[in-house]
């Protein structure tokens, strides 16, 4: 006899991504769909035990560079570990459509640079069974995935396929150049691109370190590109605008953004976070964002929720000893014979009697930044205090910092790791995150799950959201659980137009958590090593996962993969669902 339900999940509280209170009832999913919720007589064909969990709409995390890796691979961990069940991607202007064949090693090049990922891992994984834009959005429809996936147009991508080197050279785009990519713009939202992404920082920089493409593009090729998505589908338009930039001049910036938004009345997101540099400078963009929002423009910002950290270690990109000789000797060594060449006493005076030399930029000054360097324990702590720093640590035991950052590096058989914020935390409190997060226009955002393979890890961030923000947070106030449940569901999904998720209510996509929210915690990051050609990332795993649903099937249980995969390509934006009538 055919079951009621194709799934129930029984008595959870449901925290249902609208908003309002908490609420206990049971969830009957039928076809992929919500069909059902309250308290529900029928049966399902599966059943999912949520007394005393929280139940949750998946989580739409917009911002994760899954661009080469949705190519290669079925799962898009780590995000998939945490609950999210919609990843976007083409962020920040890179990705690798459209891209002549002979810009291959270009386009690898800059997601080398920009996103750490390494050239033989995508040398070695990228099929390129493409060249146009909507050829790369067919080959991914061809694919199943845990999660469903969203593509945006990458700006360094499209610019080089339509300048060449000029467009590499960051020449100003002529009359012709712009309508070009007006024109591609075009095709790829209708061929269903999210939107378009770019990129206007210095951080951006290829791996032989150029600046990205993007960098200076002008107003008008910008508007250019924008209009050609407006005028998609017979001009009702279609996909949204994606920036990140330094803000050099947050005013003049802004407006410029502003301008594009009123001219082609497309909706418009940009990364927010808290620089060192300009630790004030957030504040202005909050109001100018409101000062928008009042005039009814679509423009949001997408924030990270805890700072943005580089992590060091002897299996990392990068450590604190990475430019000593010594080190440099051993550096091709396997792990285990570099750890005991460390522990040896001998070389361990040689290497922390060196000089270091003139150290300069990033990698030369900041993996000893010892007044601001952390030890990443098993338990990650994300909003740490001063007195935790190694500086201090080093103080307290009349020890050298260096000493202590290599005897941490040492644990665990050379696993440990050193935790360095740079971004979101230039007053030692995430009480900028808090403001950022409070204000109506800004949503989670910038995990970056799939990019910094061997320096940051911030694929987690949807399980920080719940963890510290809701229930953790001991150095500040919190955010009300059903506020954060709406920031990444809801909200997040309506930033890039799917209206048929972010929801649990009758009609709604069958995306779903189930919570064990008193047991939920993060692990601590660790490195594996499955990329293509045998390349190393680091991964972060979390506690408390019960059940995600993607489209009604179960892809996890306590974490660990089903083997479901009813994830698939996204085409465009997704209208809101017809209600069905509860049962």
């Amino acid at each position: 006899m055919e079951k009621a339900f194709d799934v129930v999940v029984r008595g959870g509280t449901v925290v249902d991504g609208g908003g309002g209170a908490p609420f206990e009832a049971d969830v009957g999913v039928k076809d992929g769909r919500i069909a059902a919720v309250g308290r529900i007589a029928g049966v399902g064909a599966e059943e999912i035990d949520a007394r005393g969990q929280i139940v949750t709409p998946g989580f739409v995390d917009v911002h994760t560079h899954y661009d080469g890796q949705a190519t290669w691979d079925e799962r898009m961990q780590p995000s998939s570990w945490h609950g999210v069940t919609t990843v976007i991607m083409g962020n920040c202007g890179v990705g690798f459509a459209p891209c002549r064949p002979d810009d291959h090693d270009r386009l690898i090049r800059l997601m080398e640079g920009v996103e750490d990922i390494p050239f033989p891992v995508l040398s070695d994984g990228l099929p390129w069974n493409w060249e146009s834009y909507p050829e790369y959005l067919d080959s991914l429809a061809r694919r199943r995935f845990d999660v469903d996936v969203g593509s945006q147009l990458p700006h360094a991508a499209l610019r080089v396929y339509v300048m060449g080197q000029r467009g590499v050279d960051r020449e100003p785009a002529t009359e012709a150049d712009i309508a070009a990519m007006a024109a591609l713009a075009r095709r790829a939202m209708e061929a269903g691109a999210i939107g378009f992404g770019t990129s206007r920082t210095l951080n951006h920089r290829s791996s032989d370190g150029s600046p990205i493409a993007t960098l200076t593009a002008g107003e008008d090729e910008l508007t250019g590109i924008a209009l050609g998505m407006a005028a998609a589908n017979n001009g009702a338009g279609g996909g949204v605008l994606q920036f990140v930039s330094d803000f050099p001049d947050p005013a003049e910036e802004f407006a410029m953004m502003r301008r594009i938004v009123e001219t082609s009345g497309r909706p418009l997101s940009f990364s927010l976070v808290q620089s060192p540099r300009a630790p004030d400078s957030y504040k202005a963009l909050l109001g100018y964002l409101a000062d928008a929002g009042a005039a009814g423009l679509s423009m949001k910002a997408q924030a990270a929720t805890r700072p943005v950290g580089v992590l060091f270690g002897l299996e990392l990109t990068i450590n604190p000893f990475t430019q000593n000789p010594s080190y440099q000797a051993i550096k091709t060594l396997p792990l285990a014979e570099r750890v005991a060449r460390l522990r040896d006493p001998e070389f361990r005076r040689a290497l922390l009697a060196e000089e270091t030399g003139d150290r300069r930029g990033f990698a030369g000054t900041q993996p000893r930044n010892w007044d601001k360097m952390f030890l990443m324990g098993e338990v990650p702590d994300y909003e740490p205090t001063a007195d935790q720093t190694v500086a201090a640590v080093a103080a307290r035991a009349g020890l050298d910092p260096a000493e202590v950052a290599l005897d941490h590096m040492l644990t665990n058989g050379g696993r440990g790791m050193l935790y360095l914020p740079f971004l979101n935390y230039a007053s030692g409190s995430l009480d900028p995150a808090y403001e950022m997060l409070n204000h109506p226009q800004v949503v989670p955002g910038l995990s970056d799950g799939g990019a910094h393979v061997g320096m940051i890890c911030d694929g987690s961030f949807p399980t920080t959201n719940l963890v510290h923000w809701t229930r953790d947070r001991a150095r500040g106030p919190r955010l009300p659980l059903e506020h954060m449940v709406k920031a990444q569901c809801r909200d997040t999904a309506e930033l890039v137009g799917l209206y048929d998720r972010g929801l649990v209510a009758p009609g709604y996509r069958a995306d779903l958590n189930v919570i064990d929210y008193g047991r939920l915690n993060l692990r601590a990051p660790q490195v594996a090593y499955d990329l293509p050609a045998g390349g190393r990332r680091l991964i972060q795993r979390a506690d408390g996962y019960t059940a995600t649903l993607v489209e009604g099937s179960i892809t996890y249980r306590d974490g660990e993969p089903t083997g479901a995969l009813p994830g698939r390509l996204l085409r465009g934006a997704q209208p809101a669902p017809v209600a069905l009538a509860a049962e």
